[in-house]
């Protein structure tokens, strides 16, 4: 998927976004009155694979519905974190096309990363779904 298509899935849900800095996470969103907003830290998102991680995990968790307040369990903040994931993962790394790019020999994290455009971290969080 590339990135235009995820500031699309933003525009057409009447998803608000915008960049400014955020002194303590990357990216963040929530929902107000049935709306929801994702900020992102342009300085903590520096490559284009962070900024496409950040947003469609941001989606995610629009898209899912999976929100969480600060007074929540921390299992409750990991289910989800983890929709978030699952649901930007399936967008950015479709298993069927991460099957096809290990066929055609990227078998390594860093290779596989920059193919899908996606930092190194979130591809090793894609292995991790698909495998469970």
């Amino acid at each position: 998927m590339k990135t235009e298509t995820l500031y699309r899935i933003a525009a057409d849900n009447g998803i608000s976004l915008d960049f400014f800095e955020l002194p303590v996470t990357k990216s963040v969103c929530v929902k107000h009155n049935g709306k929801c907003y994702i900020a992102i830290d342009p300085s903590q998102t520096s490559t284009n694979a962070a900024e496409r991680v950040c947003l469609a995990h941001e989606l995610g968790h629009c898209q899912t519905d999976s929100f969480y307040n600060i007074y929540a369990p921390l299992d409750n903040r990991g289910k989800h974190e983890r929709k978030a994931d699952i649901w930007a993962i399936n967008k950015l790394i479709p298993k069927k096309e991460l099957v096809k790019a290990i066929k055609k020999g990227h078998r390594e994290i860093s290779e596989l990363a920059e193919y899908f455009s996606v930092t190194e971290d979130f591809m090793r969080k894609a292995f991790e779904i698909y495998s469970n």
